[in-house]
């Protein structure tokens, strides 16, 4: 197994990160969207949003690199969701460049993730995951994390509407 380094990201990243960011959800997505949705997944309508993310610190955002190349990247940090403690972390976002899948950075991402949320003071952490995202749903059961089946709901992508489940588990 190659060895994955997982460092906080600066800067200099937030394009890497828009890349993966796209990659990953054209890939992820490509049975979800169609193809004009997919289309507009494009890095350059990400990397602004991850550069303000990057150095304001909402999310935190870490990346794993091989060899100085960014190949995933987690966002995490309190939850978004209303009525929640201010104990609960949230997974904002984790993505991984597909040919990278299933070779052990999701998991280097996630113990990253959940080291942050710890230091912060979160005892618990969810995400959010599309219903028909199966590989996703797979590796975040792996992790811990157990659906909370009346969380489900409905995001838009465009004109397409996405169901999305709520996943939760310990950070400890």
């Amino acid at each position: 197994m190659p060895d994955y380094k997982v460092r906080p990201a600066t800067l200099r990243d937030a394009k890497a990160v828009a890349e993966v960011h796209a990659a990953a959800t054209q890939a992820a997505y490509k049975d979800i969207l169609p193809e004009d949705q997919l289309a507009l997944l494009a890095p350059a309508s990400r990397e602004g949003k991850w550069r303000d993310a990057i150095e304001y610190g909402e999310p935190q955002v870490h990346v794993a690199e091989i060899d100085g190349a960014v190949i995933g990247f987690v966002g995490f940090d309190r939850s978004r969701d209303p009525k929640t403690p201010a104990t609960a972390g949230e997974i904002w976002a984790l993505h991984i460049k597909p040919e990278h899948w299933g070779k052990g950075v999701g998991v280097a991402l996630w113990d990253a993730a959940r080291e942050g949320l710890d230091d912060e003071g979160c005892t618990t952490v969810t995400i959010w995951v599309p219903l028909r995202n199966d590989r996703a749903i797979r590796f975040i059961e792996l992790a811990g994390f157990k659906r909370e089946m009346k969380t489900a709901k409905t995001t838009a992508i465009g004109a397409t509407r996405i169901e999305e489940i709520r996943l939760k588990r310990d950070v400890a």
